[in-house]
C-alpha cells in the first residue's frame, strides 16, 4: 500500500461523500494514518492510548455486542466506560450530598438543642 495524503475539506458536501461511500469504503481506498495525523486526531478528540488486559471471553462478548449494535468493539468499550464513569460520579456526588445534608441537619439539631437549653436556663 502506498502512502498518500489527501486533504479533504470538512464541509457538508465532503461529509456526505464519505457517508455515501463515494470517497471509498474498500481496502484500496484505505491507508494507515501516519504518526503525526494519528497524534493530531487523538489530541483533537482528547484521546489517550491505554493498555489493559481483559479476559478473552469478555473481549469476545464485547465484539458480539458491538457487531449486533453495528459499531466496532473499541468504541463500544469507550462508550461503556464513559457511561459507567458518569453514572458512578453521579452516585458518588449523591452520596456526598446526602452526607453533607445529614451533617447539616445534625449541626442544626445541636444548635436547636443548645438554644432550647439556653432558653430553659434563662427561664429558671
Amino acid at each position: 500500500m502506498t502512502s498518500k495524503t489527501t486533504n479533504y475539506a470538512l464541509d457538508d458536501a465532503t461529509t456526505e461523500k464519505w457517508e455515501s461511500g463515494e470517497l471509498g469504503r474498500s481496502l484500496e481506498h484505505a491507508e494507515v494514518a501516519g504518526a503525526v495525523a494519528s497524534d493530531s486526531l487523538d489530541e483533537s478528540l482528547g484521546l489517550q492510548l491505554v493498555s489493559i488486559r481483559l479476559q478473552r471471553s469478555l473481549i469476545q462478548n464485547l465484539k458480539i455486542i458491538a457487531k449486533y449494535r453495528g459499531v466496532a468493539y473499541q468504541p463500544l468499550v469507550r462508550d461503556l466506560l464513559n457511561r459507567f464513569a458518569v453514572s458512578e460520579l453521579k452516585l458518588i456526588f449523591g452520596e456526598l450530598e446526602a452526607a453533607q445534608r445529614r451533617a447539616t441537619e445534625e449541626e442544626d439539631s445541636i444548635v436547636a438543642d443548645f438554644i432550647a437549653r439556653e432558653q430553659e436556663r434563662k427561664r429558671a
